[in-house]
């Protein structure tokens, strides 16, 4: 009897073409055991949500942005959840906000919007993904997920 492979939804922001990043992690979380669901660049969120309806074991929905426009990229997240899609903890990585200073004020508006967890480099990621594996992800909400992790 084997274990069972963990899946992750993994995909860049609908306005964002940068690609290298995106493969180098999916390489980086199949190295780690993650059975990726890549969905490439310039992803609507309601591809993600088709994705995770796709695949309901899938632990994480991980979205990436290098762009900066991460907030209008997931404007459309509030809608989503309201609808009962993508309720699995939603990971952002990458450049969030326009220009080269970053405030708190944008992580919160992200934060807002209902992404779960913001990352900046994208090494802390398996760390992240086992912190919410452990937490659990079984017959909890989202919220309570990311409550604790």
């Amino acid at each position: 009897m084997g274990t069972r492979q963990r899946t992750v939804i993994l995909g860049v922001a609908h306005s964002d073409a940068h690609a290298v990043a995106n493969h180098l992690i999916a390489m980086q979380l199949r190295e780690h055991g993650f059975d990726v669901v890549n969905l490439g660049v310039c992803t609507p969120l309601t591809d993600f949500a088709d994705a995770l309806d796709a695949h309901p074991d899938a632990e994480a929905v991980i979205v990436g942005s290098l762009n900066g426009h991460a907030y209008a990229d997931l404007a459309d997240l509030p809608r989503l959840r309201d609808a009962g899609r993508l309720a699995r903890p939603l990971i952002l990585g990458g450049n969030l906000t326009v220009g080269s200073h970053k405030t708190d004020e944008g992580y919160r508006r992200l934060r807002a919007l209902g992404v779960d967890h913001l990352l900046d480099d994208p090494h802390e990621l398996p760390l992240l993904l086992d912190l919410i594996h452990a937490a659990g992800t079984r017959g909890r909400t989202r919220e309570a997920v990311s409550a604790h992790v």
